[in-house]
């Protein structure tokens, strides 16, 4: 969209140099009155009605009282407080000022009152113009109550077409409120065309009614003899009062326009700040033949108040772009293929309206491979679901920062509260406004063991193999950041069991949360959901967001989906673990008596010297090594290939290198043998220390 406002830029060479003039014949400005800074801000056509030079107006609306004469300015301010007052959107009204050389002249202002969410004014938009040759005209055919009702049915006609426009947010909404039936009633016309100047060209964007589309002028030249062309190369509006005329004046377009019985046209240039952005095509039949003065200032008007519409939408687009750009660059551009486990993720904006920035917020979900992933298994992983509060471009920002160090404690290995804890303390220092809620679920995929924490956040779900749903009740800490601001660092960890088959549902509170209905009961309604949806978790996770957009909502709606495999998936057939302090011989005996037992007993004999071998030699190097204790682990895995895995954690950060012991040495080839006697085997980062994992292939016992 930003090119549509660039392409207004390249003008051929006889373009007029100056168009203010231009415009200025018409003797209408626009104004933009800030309600908070009290600042009333005018373009050049403004200053001209007022008869003010810039160095004269200091942008206070008192200051223009060298030009409304005191009975008048009471008046115009009784007018706008009422409107404020008693919530109306627009006003208008005529008045008289005194020019430069002491004559009075009729001056007319339009206005449109725009609130925030609460109702709360905030600006005053509108257009004043020279109404003098207007009334002169209506006084010398009219008496007063004609002036009156004339003055009443202009007054509505902008009302009702700016007050449409006003809530136009898109091209397509401005196009949809002109091409609207009773739109062009409004505007007296029968037909309306519309063209966008793009790249020195004009760009048709709408024709109605249905079946009036001209062959050829889809995308016309600045240059081509068309009534569009003209108004935008000139900056002059065009009124045809007679079919003779319009086919004088434009012979190549007007023999396609015979069967709409034409009887007379307007065609308005869509100016902003003094250039052309477009162009507008009134077609009237019905025997229509002129055009009074009257209805000329009201096409002028209407027609500078579709440009500013206009260009309000396409600013409104090119915002949402970037918005949206960068909403999808802070979130995962993909989700890493989990051995053991099927992932779905969604992620679907709020639609609250207003600033294009308010469309995207803090929600998000990532999926993190984490250290301790076996063999062939699924191995472990960490899945986050989040909010930052608020919804701009500012969550957005903070959204990101926040994933990406979460990822980045968790993949060090730190333990699920101390990711959380770490994340909270970092965001605090970000010193924003902004806190988040989180929740972060660390699944082993072998045994279907998942530690959860959450920090404000709402409760995951667990569907079974057997389709049924629950609630899973996690405690809770702050949410991040305010728990560093108020020192409470204490994250809860919650252990559940995700069997093969099942599956883990992690959402933001959009997907649960409706007005008026209370939080416990959007849960059971989306258990419910859950519980009757499809088994396959993308189809599940389409399900949720349609639902949501059914719904809509001012919330945004983050969804991650990880269901764990049945038949392909490794189970743990066993897990055993013993501590080993330094300078405790006896706790070292216990833990070869554990592994030798152990593997003899879980049908592995065969390899029973090469893996008590290995894992003292582990055991015996991080005793030697670091000044810290050793944490042994036994696995049995089965599935597909049954393996045995030996872990060893020990509180150093050093990795364990391997060296040439030369012909005499003793020592040095530790790593040598764990090579040459496992089947895999690799260092992983465990927090402040780190583990050192190797695994064992074993047959299938007898009768297997």
């Amino acid at each position: 969209m930003a090119d549509r406002v660039a392409s207004a830029l390249p003008l051929p060479d006889d373009w007029p140099a100056h168009p203010d003039p231009i415009l200025a014949l018409n003797r209408m400005g626009s104004f933009d009155w800030d309600l908070d800074t009290g600042l009333f801000h005018m373009d050049p056509q403004a200053h001209e009605v007022f008869d003010l030079r810039p160095e004269e107006y200091d942008g206070h609306p008192e200051s223009l009282g060298v030009r409304v004469p005191p009975p008048e300015a009471r008046r115009l301010d009784a007018l706008v407080a009422q409107a404020i007052k008693d919530g109306s959107e627009n006003y208008g009204t005529y008045f008289r000022m005194r020019c430069r050389d002491g004559s009075l002249r009729w001056t007319h202002t339009q206005g449109y009152i725009r609130r925030d969410p609460t109702g709360r004014p905030r600006r005053i938009v509108g257009i004043v113009r020279d109404a003098t040759p207007e009334l002169t005209e209506l006084a010398a055919r009219r008496d007063e109550g004609a002036l009156d009702d004339d003055r009443r049915r202009q007054t509505s006609i902008v009302q009702l077409t700016t007050a449409a426009l006003a809530h136009a947010r898109t091209v397509q909404d401005v196009i949809d409120v002109l091409k609207d039936t009773h739109g062009l009633t409004h505007l007296g016309a029968t037909s309306l065309v519309m063209g966008l100047v793009e790249a020195g060209r004009i760009r048709l964007v709408a024709e109605g009614p249905e079946g009036s589309f001209v062959p050829g002028t889809r995308v016309t030249r600045i240059d081509e003899p068309y009534p569009m062309s003209e108004v935008v190369r000139t900056l002059t509006p065009r009124f045809i009062e007679s079919p003779e005329e319009f086919a004088a004046r434009y012979p190549i377009l007007w023999p396609h326009l015979t069967g709409l019985n034409v009887t007379a046209a307007a065609y308005l240039p869509l100016i902003v700040q003094a250039r052309p952005i477009g162009a507008m095509g009134l077609l009237y039949s019905r025997d229509r033949r002129t055009f009074t003065t009257e209805e000329r200032n009201i096409l002028l008007a209407l027609g500078s108040s579709i440009a500013q519409s206009l260009q309000r939408a396409m600013f409104y687009e090119q915002e949402k772009d970037i918005a949206q750009g960068l909403q999808q660059a802070m979130l995962p551009r993909t989700i890493p293929s989990v051995p053991g486990a099927d992932i779905a993720v969604r992620y679907r904006a709020a639609d609250v309206g207003g600033s294009p920035g308010r469309d995207i917020g803090g929600d998000w979900y990532d999926l993190i491979p984490l250290p301790g992933g076996s063999l062939t298994g699924g191995g472990r992983v960490g899945a986050v679901i989040g909010d930052v509060q608020g919804h701009d471009t500012h969550a957005a920002a903070v959204m990101g920062q926040l994933r990406i160090v979460l990822r980045a404690y968790a993949a060090e290995g730190h333990t699920p509260a101390t990711v959380m804890a770490r994340a909270s303390v970092f965001l605090h220092e970000l010193d924003t406004d902004r806190f988040a809620t989180c929740l972060y679920a660390e699944a082993d995929l072998d045994t279907g063991v998942v530690q959860a924490v959450r920090a404000g956040h709402i409760d995951p779900l667990v569907r079974d193999a057997d389709g049924t749903c629950r609630r899973v009740r996690v405690p809770g800490g702050l949410p991040l950041g305010l728990s560093a601001e108020f020192g409470r660092l204490d994250y809860p960890v919650a252990t559940l069991e995700l069997d093969p088959g099942a599956t883990l549902l992690l959402c933001t509170d959009g997907l649960v949360e409706q007005p008026g209905i209370d939080l416990d009961d959007g849960m059971r309604a989306l258990v419910a959901l859950v519980a009757s949806g499809p088994e396959d978790v993308d189809e599940l996770a389409d399900r949720f967001i349609a639902a949501a957009a059914e719904r809509g909502g001012d919330d945004d709606v983050a969804l991650l989906l990880l269901r764990r495999r049945g038949l392909d998936t490794p189970r743990a057939g066993g897990r055993l673990q013993q501590h080993v302090a330094p300078g405790d011989p006896e706790a070292l005996t216990d833990a070869r008596h554990m592994i030798r037992t152990a593997v003899r007993g879980w049908g592995a004999r065969d390899r029973a010297d090469e893996i008590e071998l290995v894992a003292d030699e582990l055991i015996t190097n991080a005793l030697m090594h670091t000044e810290g204790a050793a944490v042994v682990t036994l696995r049995r895995l089965t599935g597909r290939a049954r393996r045995l895995r030996v872990e060893v954690e020990d509180s150093s950060s050093a990795l364990p290198r391997r060296r040439e012991a030369g012909d005499s040495g003793v020592s040095g080839r530790g790593l040598l043998l764990v090579d040459l006697l496992t089947d895999a085997w690799g260092v992983e980062a465990r927090g402040g220390g780190k583990c050192v994992w190797c695994e064992f292939a074993v047959p299938d016992p007898p009768g297997d």
